[in-house]
Parts: C-alpha cells; structure tokens; sequence
C-alpha cells in the first residue's frame, strides 16, 4: 500500500514537471494532445473506479492552460484514489472500454495501470521536446526519491 501510495506521489510530480516543461516555449502539438491524454486517461481510470461516467474523452484537444487546469484537480483526486484499507486493492472494478469491449480488473491493477501509462506518454513528450529542440522534464522516478520529492 505504502509503495502505490509512493507511485501515486510520484506520478503527480512527474506530470506536473512535464506539463510545466511543455509552458517553457512552444510545444509541439503532438506532445500537448499526449499531455491531455494523461490527464484524461487518469480520470478515465478514477471514473471507472468510482463506476461513474468520465468527464473527458480519452483523447481531448486541452489547451496548456486547459491543462494546467485540470491537472490541480487530477492531482488531488488520484491521491484520494487509494483506499483506506490494503484489502481495498483487491476490490475488482467492472468497466467496458473504448472497444466496447467489458473487463474487470482490480483497483491495484488500475492504479499501478494509471502510473505505467503516464510514465509511456511522459516519455513521448520527452522525446518530441527533445526533437523540437526544447528541454524536457527530468521525471525520472529515482531522481524523485533522491531528492525527496515522494515520501
């Protein structure tokens, strides 16, 4: 519990870094839609969790300042995320997705799931900064221990 609790921390620092590191210049479109994608992937997942309907599609056109908006919110509910009992984890959560297609996976698994798929996208932004001659994010999770940025 304590290393999800972790994950989570760390997963709001890095978007957070990402998204500060795509306001210093002009992004490219490309990393701004991967950018809106985390954060709607992210409360797609906390919808699915709560069995409540999404408020964004999984692929929204969000502005910087759209997401800089969203992503205050993001943060404090993904914290909120993590249940209060370990047993918790275990609770499946039934959802179809974007295929149509109906699944069940548990709470861990979408959690870990939400860290995983932010860090692909993150990457990709890092990239294409890279490409465009802009200085990405450092958001690597080892140096977010380091410098005690996750507790």
């Amino acid at each position: 519990m304590q290393h999800l609790e972790r994950l989570l921390q760390y997963d709001v620092w890095a978007n957070g870094e990402t998204l500060r590191s795509l306001g210093h210049g002009t992004s490219p479109d490309r990393s701004l839609r991967w950018m809106g994608h985390i954060i709607a992937a992210e409360f797609l997942w906390l919808a699915r969790i709560d069995g409540v309907p999404s408020a964004l599609p999984v692929w929204p056109s969000l502005s910087l300042e759209e997401c800089n908006g969203r992503m205050s919110e993001l943060s404090s509910s993904l914290l909120r995320a993590l249940p209060d009992e370990a047993g918790a984890l275990t609770r499946p959560v039934r959802y179809t997705n974007s295929k149509g297609e109906t699944w069940t996976s548990t709470v861990e698994e979408i959690l870990t799931h939400i860290v995983i798929h932010s860090a692909y996208h993150r990457g990709q932004i890092a990239s294409d900064l890279r490409s465009a001659a802009q200085e990405p994010a450092y958001t690597d999770y080892i140096h977010a221990v380091r410098q005690g940025l996750v507790e």
